[in-house]
């Protein structure tokens, strides 16, 4: 077999009726510190600042119709990821505003 033909085993999981349990995470205990959230549109964002025995994290819930997306940024990022953000603040400001009859094309389409 050619190494490139092998079949990894973490690229394609069987579904549950196949047999296929994840296993179940270890529980951690988190702390929150600081909570809050905004509506944009039909978005609703929520940040709060945990803290676990890792260490401090920002976690960022974006709930859309009962649909959420997560991420979390250590807290060892969050000047990195405050300074990218006033960049593209900065940038959206700059930029002139598109034509009110035509869709922006990369909002929310990601």
């Amino acid at each position: 077999m050619i190494s490139n033909e092998r079949s990894w085993p973490h690229l394609r999981r069987p579904a549950p009726s196949q047999g296929y349990q994840p296993m179940p995470r270890a529980f951690v205990q988190e702390d929150t510190l600081k909570t809050g959230e905004i509506q944009i549109e039909r978005k609703i964002f929520t940040f709060t600042l945990k803290e676990n025995v890792r260490g401090r994290f920002l976690r960022i819930t974006e709930d859309t119709s009962g649909k959420r997306s997560t991420i979390i940024i250590p807290s060892t990022g969050l000047d990195d990821f405050k300074q990218l953000v006033n960049e593209m603040v900065s940038a959206a400001e700059a930029l002139p505003s598109p034509p009110a009859n035509e869709p922006e094309d990369s909002v929310g389409n990601h």
